[in-house]
């Protein structure tokens, strides 16, 4: 029965995932609001998930589901310019989740308008970040949606309460007590937590990982991998052209065969909370690791040193759910601007969990031996660098000529020698 308190709802979209939490929302929000509940599922590289999905949404009481297949957008709209703009969360978070939801809210904002539904569902919890990043979108895409969040509003409080529901009312459900663990897979990554996780000081059992290979299994000898990258956007591997989708796929199967991309981190959620992620990145590493090589050579020093501080807030922006802003769109334009030179190849050494750059190059590399060479050369006379020397370091100079003469001494000479007194 509706709950009187509850404005009503005719009909609902709901960004379904058909993992616990979203499965037994579809007869909560039929229950609780009365309403028609349309499902959509945005295929980001699931694979053996969407399986049977249609069937477990039908059979919750959902009127249809709607699979996508956005694949080809999420890595081209959303994962490369990430990577192009250096963004990495807390210096080890590669964003996987936190790219993805943008992109599921915004189709999800247009099916609920194609459908004609007057609010937009989701199941992401009241402790989490995920509802920060679907609601902002909405909120920026179309702010006359209502927007319902299950977690904020129902009795349930741990997925025990959830999986006695599912039981209730007989919805079919994969996860359990004895395995846990919340996991989001897409294209670009897979991320657990929840379980034995929440203590930091558990190492994660080895049946956590499910699409790398443990690094003391991964073969004895090392692979040589080579990536190129056009403007920023990788185009071949080992020589091979590729699509974007052909490019992830064979970067993640060679990534995963050496135990690449395994993070354990311990980050800081926009709520307030610190919460444990464990992520499986290993094409995405490989994209990091080989971009970055890149940008070594081809940015000036200036550009390179600013990029950085640009990739510390176009993370925090793509973590904070805050994609459909002015900032990011701005942030993104920068980025494309230094891309315009990042184009060659990178070798990586892939053994054992580690992706070591053993090799780079470029057309547009700045970097030129005859000027960096010990040997003789004619572009560097090695007498002018005491001029430099002398202005660079003038205010220090002057600050310690002024130190002298007021107190006799600068502030960086009181060495503390009573550790060399003798009794």
């Amino acid at each position: 029965m509706s709950t009187p308190t509850r404005p009503p709802v005719k009909k609902v979209a709901l960004a379904y995932s058909g993992g616990l939490d979203t499965s037994v929302i579809v007869p909560w929000l039929r229950n609780n609001y009365g309403c028609e509940v349309i499902c959509f599922c945005a295929n980001l590289g699931q694979e053996e998930e969407l399986s049977g999905l249609e069937a477990k949404a039908l059979a919750s009481g959902a009127s249809k589901l709607i699979i996508e297949d956005l694949r080809l957008e999420f890595l081209t709209d959303y994962v490369f310019p990430t990577i192009q703009a250096g963004a990495i969360y807390e210096r080890k978070y590669l964003l996987g989740t936190s790219m993805a939801r943008p992109l599921i809210a915004k189709r999800l904002v247009e099916i609920a308008e194609m459908e004609g539904c007057d609010a937009v569902a989701h199941g992401a919890t009241g402790k989490g970040n995920d509802q920060v990043r679907f609601e902002l979108t909405i909120m920026a895409l179309n702010p006359r949606l209502r927007i319902i969040a299950p977690w904020r509003e129902w009795e349930i409080r741990s997925r025990q309460d959830a999986l006695d529901y599912a039981a209730e009312h007989n919805v079919p459900v994969t996860a359990t007590l004895k395995s846990i663990y919340s996991r989001d897979r897409n294209l670009f990554h897979l991320s657990h937590e929840g379980g034995p996780l929440e203590d930091p000081w558990n190492e994660p059992e080895e049946s956590v990982y499910q699409l790398t290979t443990a690094p003391e299994k991964a073969p004895d000898q090392p692979e040589y991998l080579e990536i190129d990258f056009k403007e920023g956007i990788p185009i071949r591997v080992n020589g091979v052209a590729h699509g974007p989708l052909g490019i992830m796929e064979e970067l993640n199967r060679i990534g995963a065969r050496h135990g690449i991309g395994r993070v354990d981190l311990v980050e800081n959620r926009l709520v307030g909370m610190k919460s444990r992620g464990v992520y499986e990145t290993p094409g995405g590493t490989l994209l990091h690791e080989a971009h970055a090589a890149l940008e070594q050579i081809c940015l000036d020093k200036e550009t390179l040193h600013y990029k950085q501080l640009i990739g510390l807030k176009y993370a925090e922006l793509v973590y904070n759910g805050q994609w459909f802003t002015p900032l990011r769109e701005a942030l993104d334009a920068f980025a494309r601007t230094t891309e315009k030179n990042i184009t060659g190849t990178v070798r990586l050494k892939l053994y054992k969990g580690n992706a070591t750059l053993v090799g780079r190059k470029s057309p547009y590399s700045l970097y030129r031996e005859d000027y960096v060479t010990f040997g003789e050369d004619d572009v560097y006379n090695q007498k002018d660098a005491e001029g430099f020397i002398k202005l660079f370091g003038l205010p220090l100079k002057v600050q310690a000529l002024l130190e002298i003469e007021g107190g006799g001494i600068p502030r960086y000479r009181s060495p503390d020698y009573s550790a060399f007194k003798r009794d």
